[in-house]
């Protein structure tokens, strides 16, 4: 049961007056006392508590209050109650409800600065990452009991076999829009015929591939993220390195191998369609036969762009999984950092995708493959 709060006014020897509080300070006994300290208009200059049982944070505001207001000093009160009002007292700190807005200069500075170190630290990380599923396929390469083919066959199924729907309807309407953009342009020359160049050269050596890998980056790369930035939350990496489990070989390379081996399948099935695509309209709109349209793909695609389309793919299959296992991997807090670490895995996928591209396309030319 609460004792009611009370103070009594007493005059020391050295004739400094002491209010001596008596009762638990909680905020269930105080009752009118803080009205009471507010109208006491005497010189009190130390505040005893040696007389006071239980003592909650609502009391030892009161005290530390009290004590801030008058110049005073809190003697008495034992280790648990002095404590309580040290930590009242350092919580006591002016705070500025709205800070000082940064000028403009310096928040864009700022903002440049914080990017920066984040793209920095982020391409150490994937850059790091990737060493390390390295590391986990030349271990499962000398123990290759170790490696779970039951994972990797479903991550082909998923990466690969079931992404063929969406992608062949991509690359169908791509191959029907270059077709039919490119009759509309070389139609002003007189040169419809070299539309077949044009879609068998593009899906080939660019598009078909470019399109597939931004396609897996949005479909698989971020179901990467999201798949183990959930283990992650829940604690089911943790628990699989308590058993012993490496969560890089049982979680990252399976997928790692899928997007390597699935996306030159994917890539040159696309540009197969894309090419279907540009033959149909070309077809309908420029009266140029299937067999003709064909045996003049034949004729004006080299085999070298058929090799640079298979030579990209399996990077961009790397790169697709390395971000998306990398982003997931680095999920803590709670359930909203999962979406933002997909999000990040979907977009560094396919801006990194787009920057080898840009790589690719200068190295092949400066070897040759026009």
């Amino acid at each position: 049961m609460a004792i009611p709060s009370d103070f009594v006014e007493e005059t020391g020897e050295d004739g400094a007056v002491i209010l001596h509080f008596s009762g638990d300070l909680s905020i269930a006994s105080l009752g009118d006392l803080p009205e009471r300290l507010r109208e006491y208009d005497g010189d009190a200059s130390r505040l005893d508590i040696a007389n006071t049982g239980y003592i909650d944070t609502v009391g030892a505001w009161l005290i530390h209050r009290t004590a801030r207001d008058w110049d005073a000093e809190i003697v008495g009160g034992d280790d648990d109650a002095q404590r309580l009002i040290a930590a009242v007292a350092g919580a006591d700190q002016p705070a500025d409800i709205r800070p000082e807005p940064a000028t403009p200069v310096v928040r864009i500075l700022s903002e440049i600065g914080e990017s920066t170190t984040i793209a920095f630290t982020t391409m150490a990380g994937l850059i790091g990452f990737f060493g390390a599923i390295i590391v986990g396929f030349f271990h499962l390469a000398r123990h290759p009991r170790k490696i779970r083919w039951n994972a990797v066959i479903q991550r082909f199924d998923i990466v690969g076999v079931r992404a063929l729907g969406i992608v062949g309807l991509m690359s169908f309407l791509i191959g029907l829009v270059i077709a039919q953009q490119g009759a509309v342009q070389l139609r002003q020359f007189g040169a419809e015929v070299f539309t077949v160049n044009l879609v068998g050269r593009l899906t080939l050596r660019e598009l078909g591939v470019l399109m597939t890998a931004i396609m897996v980056a949005g479909r698989s790369g971020s179901a990467f993220a999201a798949q183990i930035g959930t283990m992650k939350l829940t604690e089911e990496i943790d628990a699989m390195r308590t058993i012993g489990v490496s969560p890089i070989e049982a979680l990252v390379l399976p997928r790692f191998i899928a997007a390597v081996v699935m996306l030159p399948l994917l890539g040159f099935y696309a540009s197969v369609v894309a090419i279907i695509g540009g033959g149909l309209l070309s077809w309908v709109q420029l009266d140029i036969p299937p067999a003709t349209f064909f045996s003049r793909i034949r004729e004006v695609v080299p085999l070298t762009d058929v090799y640079v389309g298979l030579v990209k793919a399996p990077v961009f299959g790397a790169i697709i999984a390395v971000t998306g296992c990398y982003q997931g991997m680095q999920v803590k807090g709670n359930a909203e950092d999962v979406g933002k670490r997909t999000t990040a895995a979907v977009v560094q996928a396919i801006f990194l995708v787009i920057v080898l591209d840009a790589f690719f396309a200068v190295f092949f030319s400066w070897i040759g493959w026009n």
